[in-house]
């Protein structure tokens, strides 16, 4: 523990931002990070509590109370080596990450959590920059060959794994770049894709080998998944090639809103309009750009996502936004005494609402309306909670301008159509039915197939899609050789 009494001498300091008016002027990151004696006194505030509840509310079970002794004692490199031992990438989750381990914090019990996520921030950019992320190649080869399908955080997560491992890992790209959602979900002003890059460096130095534009099984007809894929490989022949398989793509089939005018033109998904802004950014050309310049915006779903589409739309400059959710509006402070040390329900105010938006709660759509094909407008009705139902109130009718619309409402399971092309069986919500148990987790129904992170766990976070690609990994280790001595 560096500081024993740290925590009752030091506030939590949060990481700072550009000002709005700069920031909106490009997509580049904003959040400006600690600096080394800033993470030092944040790590000081760690009470090396008898149990350390964030290493459980972490699911990559980051062994938080070290680092940060070890941060406060400016050891960065070991700090790092901590850190790496269980999180391949915290670059990403540093930035992106909603940060459970700090809800779970025993400092949040009566006063503000550690600020871990700054710190984990900082180890990491200290360590890039200091010239301590190397490869780390397998000394001695397996001969294995595994195919990864999908390269968002679970399939990079055990491509290195595996890597490191001795096998010789493919990952399959449906796009034009590597990392799934982190590259054509999350706008770049929340994670800058040169992260990406240069992990992508490293792994192809570990042996990793990288097919891009390539889609493994197919789309459904019509399908508004982005997929810039220029050959196709059938399930037959990756199964043939390769000694095992894992299927890591996201969970992105949107969840849609079908009533009255849903055909009207302006009406988009949030997943159509997010990787269109990234590719442009990156220099890519996209056909018939959806763009919110000058448009009064109306974003739907209340959730990251959304928040996502109220930052690129105030970038592109609408002349307003408006974000709807279903739900009612949650207490600005969580009851921590009934909810600690798990996440609670609270109003979050992301950096995107901070830029110009107006919130409403417990409202729902019932129908959208336009003028020559186009969406000009849409009617809602406020809603509440009866007897468990969601009902509507009456006399609440409203019509609202809109010149376009964003649908981010979540995701409801990965593409069918991809597990279907392997035969793999799904549960009750269309996700791949597999298991996490030490043994047999993660095998689906079909030999040699493995699949992790939201196509089988569901729309969830980067942080949990790096614990399936790791747990995955050692899965398909002992599959292939027996025995493991991959981490778990």
């Amino acid at each position: 523990m560096g500081k024993v009494t740290g925590f009752l001498e030091f506030e939590r300091l949060e990481e700072g931002y550009e000002p709005v008016d700069k920031r909106l002027k490009n997509y580049k990151e904003f959040v400006i990070g600690l600096n080394a004696e800033q993470a030092k006194v944040q790590g000081a505030r760690c009470m090396d509590c008898g149990t350390p509840f964030c290493n459980n509310g972490c699911p990559v079970n980051n062994i938080i109370p070290d680092f940060n002794d070890l941060v406060y004692r400016g050891d960065w490199k070991n700090a790092i080596a901590v850190l790496h031992s269980t999180n391949n990438f915290p670059e990403f989750t540093g930035r992106i990450c909603p940060a459970p381990c700090e809800a779970a914090c025993t400092l949040n019990v009566n006063d503000d959590a550690v600020g871990i996520k700054s710190i984990e921030h900082a180890i990491i950019d200290r360590a890039w920059q200091e010239g301590w992320v190397l490869p780390q190649p397998a000394a001695v080869k397996t001969g294995r060959k595994v195919a990864v399908v999908g390269s968002g955080p679970a399939g990079l997560a055990a491509a290195q794994q595996l890597a490191r491992a001795g096998h010789e890992v493919t990952v399959f790209e449906k796009n034009d770049r590597v990392g799934g959602l982190l590259r054509y979900g999350i706008p770049d002003f929340k994670l800058d894709k040169g992260h990406i890059d240069r992990r992508v460096k490293q792994l192809e130095a570990e042996g990793v080998i990288f097919r891009t534009n390539v889609l493994v099984g197919d789309l459904p007809k019509g399908s508004k998944v982005t997929s810039w894929a220029k050959e196709k490989i059938g399930a037959a022949d990756m199964l043939a090639g390769f000694d095992a398989v894992l299927l890591s793509g996201g969970s992105e089939q949107s969840r849609d809103l079908p009533v009255p005018g849903r055909d009207l033109a302006g009406i988009h998904f949030a997943m159509e309009l997010l990787p269109q802004q990234n590719k442009v950014n990156h220099g890519g050309k996209v056909k018939d750009p959806i763009r919110a310049d000058g448009k009064h915006v109306i974003v739907i779903g209340g959730g990251d996502t959304g928040s996502d589409c109220v930052g690129t739309s105030n970038r592109h400059g609408a002349a307003s936004v408006t974000q709807f959710e279903v739900m009612p509006m949650p207490p600005e402070q969580e009851d921590k005494p009934l909810v600690w040390p798990y996440w609670p329900i609270k109003l979050r105010t992301s950096s995107s609402h901070e830029e110009g938006c107006q919130r409403e709660f417990a409202i729902s759509t019932k129908e959208f309306v336009g003028e020559n094909g186009r969406v000009t407008g849409l009617k809602t009705v406020q809603v509440e909670f009866k007897d468990g139902k969601l009902i509507e109130v009456p006399g609440t009718e409203k019509t609202w301008k809109a010149d376009l619309v964003l649908l981010a409402m979540g995701f409801v399971h990965p593409v069918a159509t991809v597990l279907e092309a392997f035969g793999v069986e799904k549960d009750g919500r269309g996700n791949a039915r597999a298991s996490t148990e030490i043994d047999g987790g993660y095998r689906t129904n079909v030999d040699k197939v493995f699949v992790a992170g939201d196509m089988r766990r569901g729309q969830s976070l980067v942080v949990w899609a790096i614990r399936e690609g790791r747990q995955a990994a050692r899965a398909v280790d002992e599959y292939l050789m027996g025995a493991t001595t991959l981490p778990r």
